[in-house]
């Protein structure tokens, strides 16, 4: 279908912004199905916060790199890469389309760049002293241990990440070899149209917000309840998602629900500002729509004119 350059879509943007919708429209169109690439989607019981595809939207195409580990499991990015990699290989052994989609801007990059991530096993006590560390200290205290021993990885890595500042802490202490200097690129033999959707803030904002309040009335504050009462604990990665933090604190320190539901908006305005920096910072060519102008059929027609050239 697609000669000797097999082809991979990415579409891509900031949270509640409607990838998923005009994904699968154009999936269905194409014969293509999707690779999701969200860091909370990929956990298992947690679909209301996440904002996770329907049931009936996975039944109009298949998804994959969703639902994939329980919350309690800390999946690397090297073996997110793996599997989704292994999803884009089986769509086009079977002849079909992928669709990358989602709005976690490093799983896209590893993805769509090739990263060649260090295969450096967890240490789960030297974790723990960093994460004692970021909390007795700060984490801008943490970002400085990073920054002395690791200025590029530093230069790359927000201060608040604190997942991300601790597992380049714990390369370079393991293997003392700088997590970028073994971080480096091998491109893939794909051909991507890279396709990103926007909105100006001042819409994107409101839009977010009923995002939020329409998941507490969908049952957000008993998801969160549920996952706590299967033991996951609030402490997991899984739980720090955008809304999972703020339900947690309502549930188990008094925070009223009003006030967790606006710190959750807020943190959700915050994610969408380092979404947006991650984009600019890895634009290997997006061609981007205002995602309330954009029709899903000339969209359509544009990505089989490409795909129809490079078969040629």
């Amino acid at each position: 279908m697609i000669g000797d350059a097999p082809a991979l879509i990415i579409i891509l943007g900031p949270t509640g912004v409607g990838k998923t919708g005009l994904a699968i429209e154009l999936a269905q169109t194409l014969g293509g199905e999707i690779i999701g690439a969200d860091s909370r989607q990929i956990y298992q019981y947690m679909d209301i916060g996440t904002a996770k595809p329907t049931a009936e939207q996975r039944a109009q195409v298949p998804h994959h790199q969703v639902d994939i580990v329980p919350p309690d499991c800390r999946l690397s990015l090297a073996q997110y890469q793996d599997g989704a990699q292994r999803a884009i290989h089986d769509n086009h052994q079977r002849g079909k389309l992928p669709f990358l989609v989602g709005g976690s801007g490093q799983y896209i990059s590893a993805v769509e760049e090739g990263w060649s991530i260090p295969r450096v096993p967890p240490d789960p006590k030297l974790r723990a002293k960093l994460e004692r560390y970021a909390s007795d200290r700060s984490p801008a205290a943490l970002h400085e241990r990073l920054r002395l021993i690791d200025p590029a990885a530093a230069e790359r890595i927000h201060p608040n990440n604190i997942r991300r500042v601790i597992r380049a802490l714990e390369v370079k202490m393991l293997t003392g070899t700088a997590i970028s200097a073994l971080q480096v690129k091998r491109p893939p033999p794909w051909r991507i149209f890279r396709l990103g959707l926007q909105l100006p803030r001042s819409v994107l904002y409101p839009r977010v917000d009923a995002r939020v309040d329409a998941m507490i009335d969908a049952g957000l504050v008993e998801e969160v309840a549920r996952l706590l009462d299967m033991g996951y604990d609030r402490a997991l990665p899984s739980m720090s998602g955008l809304g999972y933090r703020e339900i947690a604190a309502h549930l188990l320190d008094g925070l009223s629900l009003d006030a967790a539901t606006e710190r959750a908006k807020f943190a959700t305005h915050d994610f969408i500002r380092r979404q947006d920096v991650w984009f600019r910072r890895h634009d290997n060519g997006i061609l981007w729509h205002n995602a309330d102008e954009v029709e899903a059929a000339a969209l359509a027609q544009t990505l089989a004119d490409w795909l129809e050239a490079g078969a040629a």
